[in-house]
């Protein structure tokens, strides 16, 4: 087991896959445990799409142990979970919309005491106001006003010199135009408003998502 990359924190590299390193051998997607001086879970890039973004070889992505995250379309916690074992000193407010992945979503948070659940519409920040200012700003929305949501929240509750990470799903804005077109015309709209740190499509791991990255000025 292997450290990843020194910008990931608690992500480890082993058998061509990821890891994160966890603070008890519990398991909460089934997924694999391995103790080698600690215990290891392995994250699967087909299910998370931060995971896909790593071995895309993303350079960076402003995420430290201490980090305060918003994470937005937290769904039943998959991806929650593990960026849990990245900021392990650090919290997470998880906001889903759907009752029914809230409550998958709230068993998770009475394991992980790092992530508080938020059953809210992300379309809608004044309705979780009171979480204050974050280091980072998680999206993995998919609806055809995802920009503007991310660009909304990112307004409302980004630090300056903070991060953004945007996991779009191209054919959830426009099913006729090709992805590539999709991430031309996303890329330039976040450039109006917010600088562009990197960006990756997400193939093979993710079929026409995109993963960007961008920092508050």
């Amino acid at each position: 087991m292997r450290p990843f990359n020194k910008n990931f924190p608690n992500v480890f590299f082993d058998r061509g896959r990821l890891w994160t390193k966890s603070d008890s051998p519990q398991t909460f997607f089934e997924e694999r445990i391995i103790r080698q001086g600690g215990f290891y879970r392995e994250w699967d890039a087909k299910r998370s799409k931060l995971a896909a973004a790593l071995l895309k070889n993303i350079s960076q992505i402003g995420i430290k142990e201490d980090s305060s995250v918003l994470y937005l379309g937290a769904s039943h916690g998959y991806t929650p979970s593990f960026l849990s074992d990245m900021v392990s000193k650090g919290h997470i407010f998880a906001i889903e919309f759907s009752p029914v992945s809230g409550r998958d979503l709230v068993a998770l948070c009475e394991k992980k005491k790092n992530i508080a659940p938020i059953i809210a519409n992300a379309n809608h920040p004044e309705e979780y106001k009171d979480i204050g200012k974050v280091d980072i700003v998680y999206q993995d929305v998919s609806q055809r006003n995802q920009v503007e949501i991310f660009l909304k929240n990112c307004d409302y509750f980004l630090n300056s010199g903070g991060f953004g990470l945007l996991a779009l799903k191209a054919k959830s804005i426009d099913v006729t135009k090709k992805p590539k077109d999709v991430f031309r015309t996303v890329r330039a709209e976040l450039e109006r408003h917010i600088t562009i740190v990197d960006f990756r499509e997400l193939e093979p791991f993710e079929k026409a998502h995109g993963f960007y990255v961008v920092k508050k000025k």
